[in-house]
């Protein structure tokens, strides 16, 4: 594998920078692409410094990266240099192909989201916070400061290393890859592992329920969320998903119109009491 010592003195500078723009990955959130823009500005050091001859493959590239884009910043760091690895590769070769970049990002943004909050928010912050309260309980006016060094510098030491890794492995297998033809099997299985971890995202974070009831006589009832639920569940989620998909991709639905419309649907149907 490519070590520190390989990365060249230019891509090192760029990786400092990118390292240090990547705390600001989540500073312009906002629902429609999460930290895309951040996940961005944090490349925009590898973007400028590799396209700079090439305007329109610099507009692609920027366009390219933001996208939707949601992973624990503490480990996010690794999908950001590998990805800049890629941008490189795609610089430097004309038939690279570029799809491969985002299903690459898409499909290793669940599992380091994984790993990264159970780490980083589920243990580290516990313990470092248990750590502190044990010392304010007794007083110690260097309890938050604790809490702070404990929590921030294994944070900060993982980020960094997370950053020359992705981008070592970048380099040297993506470019392994790229020359032996295996490029295209990568990309068409990260493609359907980011498809995956989407569709689990929709299924987590999309909930929406009919209460709609229908009265059959005799006393018998049909309620239609269960006969949906046994029929195919989390049809209905599936549904808004990709009304939703349809109207922003197609129909150029302004995003911010697109939540209000959602608002006023779902106020209108539950008050005639249909979910």
């Amino acid at each position: 594998m490519m070590t520190e010592k390989d990365i060249s003195k230019t891509d090192y500078k760029l990786l400092k920078s990118l390292f240090w723009r990547s705390f600001t990955v989540f500073a312009n959130f906002n629902y429609a692409i999460h930290g895309g823009c951040g996940f961005c500005y944090s490349l925009l050091p590898f973007i400028n410094h590799y396209y700079k001859d090439q305007p329109e493959k610099k507009k692609e590239a920027l366009k390219r990266n933001i996208v939707f884009y949601n992973a624990t910043q503490n480990v996010g760091t690794f999908i950001m240099s590998l990805v800049a690895s890629m941008e490189k590769q795609a610089s430097r070769n004309s038939d690279f192909d570029v799809e491969s970049i985002n299903a690459t990002k898409a499909s290793l943004m669940g599992p380091f989201s994984g790993v990264g909050d159970t780490l980083f928010w589920g243990i580290l912050r516990v313990v470092s916070a248990g750590i502190a309260m044990a010392l304010g309980a007794q007083g110690n006016f260097l309890a938050p400061i604790i809490f702070l060094i404990v929590y921030n510098i294994p944070s900060i030491w993982c980020r960094w290393e997370l950053t020359k890794l992705g981008f070592s492995v970048g380099s040297k297998y993506v470019m392994e890859m790229f020359e032996s033809g295996m490029m295209g099997v990568l990309t068409k299985a990260a493609s359907t592992l980011g498809l995956i971890m989407l569709g689990g995202m929709t299924s987590n974070l999309v909930k929406i329920n009919t209460k709609l009831v229908f009265n059959l006589g005799g006393g018998q009832v049909l309620k239609l969320q269960e006969i949906l639920d046994q029929i195919f569940k989390g049809i209905l989620p599936l549904v808004l998903t990709l009304g939703c998909f349809y109207l922003l991709s197609k129909k150029k639905v302004n995003f911010t119109l697109l939540i209000v419309l959602i608002i006023i649907l779902s106020i209108l149907l539950a008050f005639l009491g249909f979910v």
